[in-house]
């Protein structure tokens, strides 16, 4: 089998060209960079083959994908800055890559009778209320732009294919690239008072996790939606030693256990003595551009009845990503 990927130089198409090669599959990765730009860490994503490509290029993906024949494409590559978003000057370039770079894959996968996979996000839905997204909930209503152009691009998967994967994940973090853990960690080094916001609630996906699953899934004909992220922590997951709550959590939550996993690693300038979490609620933080989505929680039944092993719970991957990322 071969499997062309977008957006090797991001955190997710990093780990999935990695997890693909791994497994004995071909794997071209692609990104807009003339070579490989991501981390320069010696994993097999650093040697394999790549192509430029430019996906707002309908002409370039067009002959791409005719000339590379994938027998499946998994779209990771998308503007993902949710504030810069909102800028004025940036909304067009937003909406070419995430809604017409999706199009212009998708007319090329149907073309060449490939199977494709699209990387989506919960901000296609208002995240209103406290019950967990349905992966088949229609029910769109994004709060803003990133998550309009995120919609945009489902559209087309869904109206131009068959053969599709839409799988809808949540607050990310994976070694190549930045994200909520590498902020927290290098803010909470120089400060001893930190603000955090606790009334958006979700669970985080480790890219590490989530590339397994999506490699498990492209195999098969299995299509739909899905929602994958890292499991909640159950209820007896509490007496383990884990601190973190069980179910659900806020951006604070995860903020105190990375703080806490940190500290137990020996980094004590993130021990509670010397760095204190407050948490606030987003209108008191203030600051952001774009609207956030309060419910974050994301149904991930569905992996199990389809037969697709889940990813591990949140702390769990937490404490992997920390080892991993040498703090």
């Amino acid at each position: 089998m071969k499997i062309f990927v977008t957006g090797v130089g991001g955190q997710l198409g990093h780990d999935v060209v990695n997890t693909l090669t791994a497994r004995g599959i071909e794997a071209i990765g692609s990104d807009i960079a003339p070579v490989y730009s991501g981390i320069a860490d010696g994993t097999s994503v650093t040697t394999a083959p790549y192509e430029q490509m430019d996906i707002t290029n309908a002409q370039a993906v067009e002959q791409i994908l005719d000339r590379i024949r994938p027998d499946a494409v998994i779209h990771c590559a998308a503007w993902t800055a949710v504030d810069a978003a909102e800028d004025e000057e940036n909304i067009p370039k937003v909406r070419a890559i995430n809604g017409e770079g999706t199009r212009n894959i998708a007319l090329a996968c149907k073309r060449i009778g490939a199977k494709m996979m699209y990387i989506s996000t919960d901000y296609v839905f208002d995240g209103q209320g406290q019950t967990p997204w349905d992966p088949d909930c229609k029910d769109y209503r994004p709060l803003n732009v990133y998550g309009q152009t995120k919609l945009d691009g489902e559209l087309a998967v869904s109206s131009l294919l068959e053969k599709y994967f839409i799988v809808r994940i949540a607050w990310v973090f994976g070694k190549n690239g930045k994200n909520f853990i590498r902020t927290m960690l290098s803010i909470g080094k120089n400060h001893d008072t930190l603000r955090i916001v606790n009334d958006q609630i979700g669970t985080p996906t480790y890219t590490f996790d989530l590339a397994r699953l999506l490699c498990d899934m492209i195999v098969t004909d299995r299509y739909g939606y899905y929602h994958a992220t890292n499991a909640e922590l159950g209820n007896a997951a509490e007496g383990d030693g884990h601190h973190a709550p069980s179910g659900y959590i806020s951006w604070y939550d995860f903020a105190c256990e990375i703080f806490r996993q940190a500290a137990a690693m020996g980094h004590p300038e993130y021990l509670p003595e010397n760095l204190k979490l407050i948490p606030v609620t987003t209108a008191e933080y203030g600051v952001s551009k774009a609207m956030r989505p309060f419910n974050s929680r994301l149904d991930k039944t569905k992996l199990t009845a389809s037969g697709f092993t889940p990813l591990p719970d949140w702390c769990d991957a937490l404490h992997r990503y920390l080892q991993e990322i040498e703090i």
